[in-house]
């Protein structure tokens, strides 16, 4: 008896019918979706042994020894920027397994990443990987400076007896005092982390964020800040960027702001950040997917980035790392000297 066709039977022949003979001309992402369609490995033992054959570069975050290039954790709790996409979300979460995230974990280890930026609540995926698989990935983990004291010591408390190497504001509610005017929940957060013996971080997408953080001396050892470029077809046109554009409510017009664009000046950027004398971890570096690592790496890096945020599934953590120790090789001369 023929088995019934539905939606998603059909979509998955079609790939695989289309793709026989032609994987060259699929991108990674794609080929990675084929192979798991498939049923096969997402990671053969040649790329594996390729971007495993060299050392990745590390710098420091406090007393905290981290990789060049460290996970992002939306992947794995879901968050995707997806545009006008609908599905993407649940797409990630229905691929992205606990033995999958398990395993990328793992790959990424033994890649030489050894750190992940998380939340509270993916945070939990770490520690039981790190008990479960014996794992020695860091915690960096960003926490909401509430306006109430005692919320934000019980979260630093939580995650730091949860293993956090090191903790950050978290970048949306950070940005959202600092529109307001209102900088006190964030020196006080910053304040309870230290307190804690953890290196202490400020996150952020607007670049008023650090200038407001480093002129009132709010006291962030290290920032992780959104950088890329603007060259790619969902920016927001130069003419449309409003700051704060985060927080207001979108228009529904095609070239304002959707989702699809989080650092509105990486030229600024990196001239502002040229004179801070700390650490800073860059995020978003390829506009949630939308910019090759190859281009997104390497403006990081080379325009004063000390680590570099990326989320990666298990099928993009070989050609990432190789990509980023590549980069990192032919890095000289940087105007901003490593702060990490």
């Amino acid at each position: 008896m023929a088995q019934p066709t539905n939606r998603r039977r059909f979509i998955a022949q079609s790939l695989l019918g289309a793709a026989a003979g032609s994987a060259a001309a699929y991108s990674l992402e794609e080929n990675g979706l084929l192979a798991a369609l498939e049923g096969k490995t997402n990671v053969s033992p040649e790329e594996k042994a390729e971007a495993t054959r060299t050392l990745m570069p590390c710098g420091k975050i406090g007393d905290v020894d981290v990789s060049r290039l460290i996970l992002g954790s939306n992947l794995i709790a879901g968050f995707a920027h997806s545009r006008d996409l609908l599905y993407v979300s649940q797409l990630f979460k229905r691929y992205n397994t606990e033995e999958r995230i398990f395993d990328t974990f793992a790959l990424a280890e033994q890649c030489g990443v050894n750190a992940i930026l998380t939340n509270p609540v993916a945070l939990d995926h770490v520690v039981k990987y790190n008990q479960q698989r014996k794992g020695k990935l860091k915690p960096i983990v960003y926490v909401r400076p509430y306006p109430d004291a005692k919320q934000t010591k019980e979260e630093v408390s939580t995650v730091v007896d949860k293993g956090a190497s090191a903790i950050t504001t978290h970048g949306n509610v950070t940005d959202q005092w600092v529109r307001r005017g209102e900088l006190e929940p964030i020196g006080r957060a910053l304040d309870i982390i230290k307190q804690h013996g953890v290196p202490a971080g400020l996150g952020c997408h607007s670049l008023e964020t650090p200038k407001a953080s480093e002129k009132n001396s709010l006291g962030a050892e290290f920032y992780h800040k959104t950088f890329h470029i603007d060259r790619y077809w969902s920016a927001t046109p130069e003419d449309s960027r409003k700051e704060w554009c985060w927080y207001e409510p979108t228009t529904g017009g095609h070239d304002d702001y959707n989702d699809n664009m989080f650092c509105l000046n990486a030229k600024e950027t990196a001239e502002f950040m040229a004179g801070v004398k700390k650490p800073w971890i860059a995020f978003k570096v390829l506009a949630a997917g939308a910019i090759h690592p190859r281009v997104g790496f390497s403006h990081a890096f080379r325009n004063g980035a000390d680590i570099v945020c990326c989320g990666m599934f298990d099928f993009q953590v070989c050609e990432d790392v190789k990509i980023a120790k590549s980069v990192l090789e032919k890095t000289k001369n940087r105007r901003r000297p490593w702060m990490a």
